[in-house]
């Protein structure tokens, strides 16, 4: 049910219109990775009225999330994050369809998360190399409209974050990574990204911790990674960035293209058409066009 007298689509029903409401109230969205940029995309889009979320994330909160990641409360402390998300979405819109799923992504636990569920975009927010890449290679495969977080932490300049293609990404080490891999399996680099043109290569080695598992699944799994010195500021506003884009496709979609307007003749140098089969310069050789009402 589309109700566009609902007072909590007031705002954002001013800006996009009628049809741009009802196309956000009809989206389905997958958001895959609730952290520090994930937990922002999906505050953004549940407060833009989208219909049906499906909330993807492994993790449960720790203590060490507080500082930036939104489900992150002293009262939320090892509970699955999308548990927790999908709690908050339904308090901010209860007419949202929302689907929690604790899983790990990777090749193998793909069709589980795609299972019954066709989005219209996906918002690609994980901070782990190998998952990330096998998501977004996945969706390239399947042509599912998709945009993607590079990484936000060590960073500290709003003004640095843009949106562009990957292959434009520059100065970021783990779009660097992504690209390479991306290389060895020919896959297209012209997925938007939300990105930082920040030069971290000041800060990169004194704002690393010792590495540690993000997950006991990566544990498991051998990945470890370094903790890495993040501000709530720029994670927050890579997430919104992510959400707002998302908003914006789906609220206005491309218009098709307009069909080409047929070449007008060529008048000869002497300034006067030259009648042939071709080109209609007199009553007798013009069609019938129907009239305008």
């Amino acid at each position: 049910m589309c109700d566009l007298e609902n007072p909590r689509y007031s705002r954002i029903l001013r800006f996009v219109g009628d049809n741009g409401m009802k196309r956000l109230i009809h989206a389905k969205v997958i958001v895959v990775g609730l952290g520090a940029v994930g937990s922002y995309a999906v505050e953004g889009l549940a407060r833009a009225g989208i219909g049906h979320l499906r909330l993807v994330d492994f993790d449960t909160i720790q203590p060490s999330n507080i500082n930036r990641q939104l489900y992150a409360l002293e009262s939320t402390i090892n509970r699955p994050k999308c548990d927790v998300a999908r709690e908050r979405v339904l308090d901010i819109n209860p007419d949202c369809k929302v689907e929690a799923m604790r899983i790990f992504v990777h090749t193998d636990t793909m069709d589980e998360i795609f299972r019954d569920f066709q989005p219209d975009f996906v918002v690609d927010a994980i901070d782990s190399l190998s998952p990330k890449v096998e998501l977004m290679a996945w969706l390239q495969e399947k042509k599912i409209p998709f945009i993607s977080s590079m990484g936000a932490a060590l960073r500290s300049d709003p003004t640095k974050i843009e949106i562009g293609p990957l292959r434009k990404v520059n100065g970021c080490p783990l779009a660097r990574m992504i690209k390479k891999r991306f290389r060895k399996r020919k896959l297209k680099m012209n997925c938007p990204c939300v990105h930082s043109s920040e030069d971290i290569s000041a800060v990169r080695h004194a704002c690393l911790g010792e590495p540690e598992p993000s997950t006991l699944e990566e544990a498991r799994r051998g990945r470890a990674r370094h903790v890495m010195g993040s501000l709530p500021t720029i994670t927050g506003i890579f997430g919104l960035a992510l959400a707002n884009y998302v908003i914006q496709k789906l609220a206005f979609p491309p218009k098709p293209p307009r069909p080409p307007r047929p070449k007008r003749p060529r008048l000869p140098s002497n300034g006067k058409e030259k009648e042939t089969p071709g080109n209609f310069t007199n009553a007798e050789n013009t069609p019938d066009f129907p009239e305008e009402e």
